[in-house]
């Protein structure tokens, strides 16, 4: 049946109006490919300088990531400052005294303003420094979807709410993960990003006292940095993978399976439950986990970005325009 000019007009159009709605929210790996197109050398090359100046600051750059994504979604709102009239995410329980590389990401951000001034959005900043975090400490890389704009807002709550805790057991983590669109395979993929960094006594403080599904002399080890009293030696840090804490790779599958998990929530990945296969299997195969790792962090990086006329580019990632 022949179209007229008009109903073919009609449909071109809705096509359109719905392409406005849906097609805008794609985040593409080209996005910046004619308006900014030395991003990724100039992030990498600022990310390897604070890597080179500090081998922690590649998990902590990931982590900023993750606990962004987590809370309203991935838009910089991590990043913002608290001020007289507002009231930001970074003294949220899961941030406050931890979260840190904030002042990498404004030097980050620096060096792609001189490049392609208000173009780049602190959003899609963090997604590629976590990338070349990873890479840069020996992990494996994915192509990063782009396209992010910041959010005006933040979440405290949200923040308090949504990212899970070391306290966490299998079942709180799963459905914390499923709540954001991931399954379980990529909640035990993400977790092995804890393979580099350290953590906080306060943090490990009652696993390693208290806690039977731990190897004695680990536990010894680590009470040594920790002391049993609460207050004393809070903020001294171990590494949550004692083997190699600043190279990525599946050494932290290999210690849950010897109970030398240093966070509750990471032993639970392996304590009798329906994670253990996926455990043992990253443990053996550190291709799988490579490849698993990169889809699950392409995965969050689509939790609910601001895109098309949503949000802004924030010229200075700390506060609003």
């Amino acid at each position: 049946m022949a179209i007229s000019t008009s109903s073919l007009k009609t449909v071109l159009t809705l096509s359109l109006l719905l392409c406005v709605g849906s097609c805008s929210a794609q985040l593409s790996t080209n996005f910046y490919s004619k308006t900014c197109p030395n991003v990724f050398t100039t992030v990498k090359s600022a990310v390897r300088s604070a890597i080179s100046k500090e081998s922690r600051m590649g998990a902590s750059l990931l982590r900023l990531f993750f606990h962004d994504c987590f809370v309203n979604g991935c838009d910089g709102s991590i990043l913002l400052d608290d001020t007289s009239s507002f009231t930001g995410e970074k003294n949220a329980n899961p941030n406050r005294n931890s979260a840190r590389g904030f002042d990498v990401v404004d030097d980050i951000k620096s060096k792609v303003e001189k490049v392609c001034p208000g173009v780049v959005s602190c959003a899609d900043i963090l997604a590629i420094a976590a990338r070349d975090s990873v890479v840069i400490l020996g992990g494996t890389s994915w192509n990063v979807k782009l396209g992010r704009r910041d959010s005006k807002t933040a979440s405290q709550s949200a923040a308090n709410n949504n990212i899970p805790p070391p306290t966490s057991n299998l079942n709180n983590l799963i459905s914390s993960f499923q709540s954001k669109g991931l399954s379980t395979k990529d909640m035990v993929a993400l977790s092995g990003g804890h393979t580099i960094g350290q953590a906080r006594c306060t943090n490990f403080r009652a696993r390693i006292y208290n806690e039977s599904n731990i190897e004695s002399s680990f536990a010894k080890t680590r009470q040594g940095r920790c002391p049993s009293s609460s207050g004393s030696g809070d903020n001294n840090l171990a590494p949550l993978d004692l083997q190699t804490p600043t190279a990525f790779d599946n050494n932290y599958f290999k210690n849950l399976i010897n109970q030398k998990g240093l966070l509750h929530s990471d032993q639970q990945l392996f304590n009798g439950g329906s994670t253990d296969s996926q455990v043992r299997t990253y443990s053996n195969n550190p291709s799988t986990f490579n490849s698993d790792f990169a889809a699950a962090m392409i995965k969050m990086g689509d939790i609910s970005p601001l895109t098309g006329s949503n949000g802004e580019i924030r010229k200075n990632c700390r506060r609003v325009n």
